[in-house]
C-alpha cells in the first residue's frame, strides 16, 4: 500500500524546507517582540535576547528528552531481532526508560532545591551521553536496558527541572512562552529523531546502533553549554541568602527596577513561609486544589497514549499497511507536526491562556482517536496468491496456503484462525511482521487521525502541562511535589508504553485507540470542573490564588 504523504514529500525542495524552517523561527520570536511592545509598563524594560538564550540553553535538556524518547521507535526491529526479544521484553525495553525517568523524578527536585537546578542540569547532560553511547555499544539485553534506564534518569531530571529554571528566571509576561520552549524543544528532538532515523535506517550492518548513539553528540554539546548559564535567582535568594548575586542575575534580565521588585516579592514570600516541606505536607487541606490540578493533569497527560503514538509512530503505520520506508515518513510527519502545533501553543498561551488551549485540545484529541479507531474497525484482512506470496518464509507460507481466498472483518477472526495454523514462534512473527500484507485499509484516515491527535496534543497537554506544574507549587513544597507528580506521571507514562505492544497484537488497534478516545473525554471533563487560570500572574499570586486559608 503506497504512504498517503510518500507520493508528495519527496517533491519539497530544501528550499522550501528551508523557508518553511525560517517563517517557524519568525513565529516563534516574534511572539516575544509582540509581547514586549504590549506589556512594557508590566514588565518595565526587558533584556529579550539574554532571557531568551538563558531559557534556550536549558531547554536543550527538552532537545534531549524529546530526542531520546522518540528514536527508539526506529530500532524496534533492529534490537527485537538483535536481543531475540518477546513482546514484554520489546515493551520493557522501550518503556524501561521511563522506569528510569521515575528515578529521575524522585531525586530531581530534592538535590535541585539542595544543589541548585545548575548542578543538576549538568549531571543530566552527563547522564544523557553516557546513555547514548552505552546503548549503542551495548551486546546483552541487560546492558541494553541498564544503559536505557541511566537515559531515563537524565529525563526524569530534564523534564522537571529545566521548566522549573525557566519559570524562575521568567518575567511573568513571557513566562508560559519561555516555560513553553522547553516543550517546543522537545518536539524538535522529536522531529529530528525521526529524520535521524529515516537517513540511518538503510546503513548496512547494525542500523539501530548509529541512531541511538548519535545523541551522544548534543548531549555533549548541553553538558558544556550549561556551564555559561546563571544559578537561579530565587534558589539563590531562597537557600543561600545570596540577594548581591541574585540582584546582579535579575538585573541583566530585566534592568535595576524589576530586579528590586522581584526580590521584595521573592523575600515577600520566604517572610510568609515555614520550614521546608516534606511529602506529609503535600496532602494538607490547603493544597488539595494544587494537589487535584497537578495529579489529574500529570495522570490525563499519559494515559491518554502520547508516548505510545511516539515511540512506535513507524509500528502503527505498518498496522495500517505501510512498507517501512513510507512508515518511516509518516513519522516524520507526525513530528513536523508536533513541532509546528508546539508553536502554536507557545503564540496562544499567554494570550487565550492555560485552560482554553486544555480544553480544545482534548476534544480535537478525542475526536482524533475515535477516527482511528474506526479506521482500524472498517478495515478487513484478505488473503490471496500475491499477498501469501509476499511471506519469504516457506513453511509460513504453507501453513496458511488453504486461507487462499478468505477475507476476514477485524483482527480477532483473523488471529483466532491464524494462531490454529502456526507454531507459537510463527504466530508471534506473523503479528508482528506479516499482518500488513494482508490489510485493507484507509490509510489516509489513520494518518490524518493520528496528526491530528498530535497537534491537539501539541496545543494543549504537551506544553501546558509542564507549564502549570511550573506555576503551580508554592516554593515550600516545590521541589518534593514536583518530584511526586512527575514520579507518577512517569509511571503513567511508563505503563502505557509497556502494555500498548500486547494491546496491538491481543485487544487490536480498534479497541485500542477506543480506549485511549474514552480517556481523552475524561480528560476533558477534568480541565472543565478542576483546573484555573495562571496567565499573566506572578508565582506569588498564583501561590495566594490556589492555597486554601
Amino acid at each position: 500500500m503506497e504512504c498517503p504523504v510518500a507520493s508528495f514529500f519527496p517533491k519539497f525542495s530544501l528550499t522550501f524546507k528551508a523557508k518553511a524552517i525560517n517563517v517557524l523561527v519568525d513565529l516563534y520570536f516574534g511572539q516575544f517582540k509582540k509581547q514586549e511592545m504590549e506589556t512594557t509598563d508590566d514588565v518595565i524594560k526587558m533584556n529579550k535576547s539574554y532571557t531568551v538564550l538563558i531559557s534556550l540553553i536549558v531547554a536543550l535538556g527538552g532537545f534531549l528528552l524529546g530526542f531520546d524518547s522518540a528514536v527508539i521507535s526506529g530500532a524496534v526491529k533492529g534490537i527485537t531481532v538483535y536481543f531475540e526479544m518477546t513482546e514484554w521484553m520489546l515493551g520493557f525495553s522501550v518503556g524501561c526508560v521511563i522506569f528510569g525517568a521515575m528515578a529521575g523524578n524522585l531525586m530531581a527536585g530534592p538535590l535541585a532545591d539542595k544543589f541548585g537546578r545548575k548542578k543538576v542540569l549538568i549531571v543530566v547532560a552527563a547522564l544523557f551521553t553516557i546513555s547514548a553511547t552505552w546503548s549503542a555499544l551495548a551486546t546483552g539485553y541487560i546492558e541494553f536496558i541498564t544503559a536505557r534506564i541511566i537515559g531515563g534518569i537524565g529525563i526524569g531530571g530534564a523534564i522537571l527541572i529545566a521548566p522549573v529554571y525557566i519559570a524562575e528566571i521568567a518575567p511573568p509576561k513571557l513566562r508560559g512562552s519561555l516555560v513553553s520552549f522547553n516543550q517546543l524543544n522537545i518536539v524538535i528532538g522529536i522531529s529530528v529523531a525521526y529524520f535521524s532515523n529515516y537517513f540511518l535506517v538503510n546503513l548496512e550492518g547494525e542500523s539501530w546502533r548509529w541512531m541511538l548513539g548519535v545523541e551522544a553528540i548534543p548531549a555533549l554539546i548541553y553538558f558544556l553549554a550549561l556551564f555559561t548559564v546563571p544559578r537561579s535567582p530565587r534558589w539563590l535568594i531562597q537557600k543561600l541568602n545570596k540577594v548581591q548575586l541574585a540582584r546582579k542575575i535579575l538585573q541583566k534580565i530585566g534592568g535595576e527596577e524589576y530586579a528590586e521588585i522581584t526580590i521584595s516579592e521573592i523575600q515577600r514570600g520566604i517572610a510568609k513561609k515555614e520550614k521546608k516541606g516534606t511529602l506529609s505536607d503535600l496532602f494538607q487541606n490547603k493544597y488539595t486544589t494544587i494537589m487535584i490540578i497537578a495529579f489529574g493533569i500529570a495522570f490525563f497527560q499519559q494515559i491518554t497514549g502520547i508516548n505510545a503514538i511516539f515511540y512506535y509512530a513507524p509500528t502503527i503505520f505498518e498496522q495500517a499497511g505501510g512498507t517501512t520506508d513510507s512508515s518511516f515518513l509518516q513519522a516524520i510527519v507526525v513530528g513536523l507536526t508536533n513541532l509546528v502545533f508546539t508553536l502554536v501553543a507557545i503564540w496562544l498561551i499567554d494570550k487565550l491562556g492555560r485552560k482554553p488551549l486544555l480544553l480544545i485540545g482534548t476534544t480535537c484529541m478525542t475526536i482524533a482517536l475515535v477516527m482511528a479507531a474506526v479506521a482500524f474497525n472498517n478495515a478487513s484482512y484478505s488473503f490471496s496468491g500475491e499477498t501469501l506470496g509476499k511471506i519469504d518464509d516457506q513453511e509460513m507460507r504453507m501453513a496458511l496456503s488453504d486461507l487462499d481466498g478468505r477475507s476476514f472483518e477485524g483482527q480477532a477472526a483473523l488471529f483466532k484462525e491464524v494462531e490454529s495454523k502456526l507454531t507459537a514462534n510463527q504466530f508471534l512473527d506473523f503479528k508482528r511482521n506479516r499482518i500488513t500484507n494482508f490489510i485493507r485499509i484507509n490509510a489516509t484516515l489513520v494518518l490524518v487521525a493520528i496528526l491530528l491527535y498530535v497537534a491537539s496534543f501539541a496545543i494543549s497537554l504537551g506544553p501546558v502541562m509542564w507549564t502549570l506544574i511550573s506555576e503551580i507549587f508554592p516554593s515550600k513544597i516545590k521541589g518534593i511535589a514536583i518530584s511526586v507528580v512527575g514520579f507518577f506521571n512517569s509511571l503513567i507514562s511508563f505503563s502505557v508504553t509497556q502494555v500498548f505492544p500486547w494491546e496491538l497484537s491481543n485487544l487490536g488497534p480498534t479497541i485500542t485507540f477506543g480506549i485511549y478516545a474514552l480517556l481523552s473525554l475524561c480528560a476533558i471533563l477534568f480541565v472543565y470542573k478542576y483546573v484555573v487560570e495562571t496567565k499573566g500572574k506572578t508565582l506569588e499570586e498564583v501561590e495566594e490564588l490556589l492555597i486554601r486559608k
